[in-house]
């Protein structure tokens, strides 16, 4: 293995192993606080949290063996399972995204009809969707084929082998990514600066009460006014690193190994090896950062975790005083006898 392909297995390895802890955190805060249960968007992030699980425990470990090995690992039908379901994870994932920032589009441009246009009814509906949308293009994939072990990305993943299917599997991808990046990337970028439109409105709302309430009290100390105007400077960038975090990260995991994919259908032009890999590595990172963008970082969730994690260290401190003071209680009958 070259230092290169050393770096990547390491990697993926981190990514695996991170994705992995950060989804299953996610996982126990949904089951351990009824108030995330009874939430609405919480079916999405569950869903999310499903997919990015499923991700981490199939196609990163087999893409690591792929790198290591540098060859398919496993046989036909295991690589074809594994490429049938990251297409599947990977498009469901996306468009459970999709889902979110409609969520929260309803929840802040129409407030008081938000109970009534998301309900948990309709949720599963959207989540109906994305699973027979997901699903559908793998299907085809596999029916035809278009699924194996590509060394590019050392991924069992969509993968033509066949010279005479090429004009086919070049408008299948075409499609394939349109209905499932592209689009996503077009309801993110809708919804998302739709709210933020909307919190910019609030905001300058909020600091035109803010500086006439300055102005009426004349007596206030001047530490105090710098505060409020700090106050008022941070509600303004609050919104917008949210809504840039989530189309940022979006663009940034998913959007080179998209257009990868694409260039990858000229054969005029070569693509690296080493590039293929960092592109799907980028993809998988995706996995690692939707826990703390949709879910760990936010003080619901934080709080929850934070219970969880108090409670085990409570009960593990409870049980190492339990058993020190039945020692303790063995050495003094000891003595006595």
């Amino acid at each position: 293995m070259s230092i290169w392909e050393v770096i990547l297995a390491f990697v993926v390895v981190v990514l695996m192993l991170v994705a992995l802890l950060a989804n299953v955190l996610v996982l126990m805060c949904f089951l351990y606080s009824a108030d995330i249960r009874k939430q609405v968007p919480g079916l999405f992030i569950l869903n999310l949290t499903f997919c990015n699980l499923l991700m981490s425990v199939s196609s990163m470990p087999l893409t690591l063996a792929g790198i290591i090995y540098k060859s398919q690992p496993g046989g036909d039908q295991i690589c074809h399972a594994v490429g049938f379901l990251e297409t599947f994870l990977t498009t469901n994932s996306m468009l459970s995204m999709a889902a979110l920032s409609i969520d929260r589009w309803i929840a802040v441009v129409f407030p008081l009809s938000y109970h009534s246009k998301m309900r948990y009814k309709d949720a599963a509906l959207i989540l109906s969707y994305t699973w027979l949308h997901s699903v559908s293009f793998p299907i085809v994939a596999a029916s035809l084929s278009w699924v194996g072990f590509h060394h590019l990305y050392a991924s069992c993943t969509l993968y033509n082998k066949r010279p005479e299917d090429r004009t086919q599997f070049v408008i299948f991808t075409g499609v394939f990514h349109t209905l499932s990046f592209l689009l996503s990337l077009i309801v993110l970028c809708f919804t998302y600066l739709k709210v933020l439109k909307v919190a910019r409105f609030h905001c300058k709302r909020i600091d035109v009460i803010t500086m006439q309430t300055l102005m009426l009290l004349v007596d206030i100390h001047p530490s105090v006014r710098e505060r409020c105007l700090e106050e008022q400077k941070r509600r303004r960038q609050r919104a917008t690193k949210k809504i840039s975090t989530f189309i940022g990260t979006f663009i940034l995991c998913f959007a080179p190994y998209v257009i990868t994919r694409l260039v990858e259908l000229s054969s005029v032009v070569h693509i690296n090896s080493h590039w293929g890999i960092i592109s799907k590595c980028l993809a998988y990172s995706k996995v690692v950062s939707d826990p703390f963008v949709y879910s760990l970082l936010r003080h619901q969730y934080k709080k929850t975790w934070k219970d969880i994690i108090n409670k085990i260290l409570k009960r593990s401190s409870i049980n190492s005083s339990a058993l020190t003071s039945e020692s303790h209680n063995r050495n003094i009958l000891q003595l006595n006898e």
